[in-house]
C-alpha cells in the first residue's frame, strides 16, 4: 500500500469500499463456470462505480490478477467484453498516472488478449490501447515491448485491424 492508500483507511467509507472490493473478489472463488466470472465481474464493476471518487482501486494486485484470468483464450467473449469493461472503469478512475504506476499489474492480460480475442472483443480492445496505453507515451516505455508483442496479430497483411494498429504512433513512445 502506498501512503495515499494509508490515508484513506482512516476514512470509514473507503474502509467500506475495501471490504466491497473483498467480496465482490470472494465471488470469483466461488465461481465454477464463465457465467459465474461474468456476475463477478459484474458485481465488482457496481463496486468500482460505486465508489469512483476515490482516485485508488483497493486490492488492485488480486484485481489485476483476476482479469487476467478472465482474459483467458480458452473463455467465451462474453467473459472478455466483460473483463474489458471492468479495465475501462478502473483506468477511468485511476488515470494515467497511475496506470502508467500499475502497468504491469493490468497488461498482463491484456497484452496477450488480441491473437485469441473474438472478432467483438478486438474493436474493444484495441480501443481501450488506444485511449489509455497509447497516451502514457514515454511512461509506456517499461510495457512497450508486451504492447508491441500483443498488437502484432493485428498488423499481418489483410488483418482487418491492420490500418487502425499501422496508423498508431509509437515515436513519442520510442523516442528518449
Amino acid at each position: 500500500m502506498n501512503t495515499e492508500e494509508l490515508e484513506l483507511l482512516g476514512d470509514s467509507k473507503y474502509r467500506n469500499y475495501v471490504a466491497a472490493v473483498d467480496k465482490a473478489l470472494k465471488s470469483f472463488e466461488y465461481s465454477s463456470e464463465w457465467a459465474d466470472l461474468i456476475s463477478a465481474l459484474g458485481k465488482l464493476n457496481k463496486v468500482l462505480q460505486n465508489n469512483a471518487k476515490y482516485q485508488v482501486v483497493p486490492k488492485k494486485l488480486t484485481i489485476g490478477k483476476r482479469l487476467a484470468q478472465c482474459l483467458h483464450p480458452a473463455l467465451p467473449s462474453g467473459v472478455h467484453r466483460k473483463a474489458l469493461e471492468t479495465y475501462e472503469i478502473i483506468f477511468k478512475i485511476i488515470g494515467s498516472k497511475r496506470l502508467a504506476k500499475d502497468l504491469f499489474l493490468y497488461s498482463s492480460g491484456l497484452f496477450p488478449l488480441l491473437v485469441n480475442a473474438a472478432m467483438s472483443v478486438k474493436p474493444v480492445l484495441l480501443s481501450l490501447y488506444e485511449v489509455y496505453f497509447l497516451p502514457l507515451g514515454k511512461t509506456l516505455k517499461p510495457g512497450l515491448q508486451g504492447l508491441l508483442t500483443g498488437v502484432l496479430p493485428g498488423l499481418e497483411e489483410g488483418s482487418e485491424y491492420y490500418d487502425r494498429v499501422a496508423r498508431w504512433e509509437y515515436m513519442d513512445v520510442l523516442d528518449s
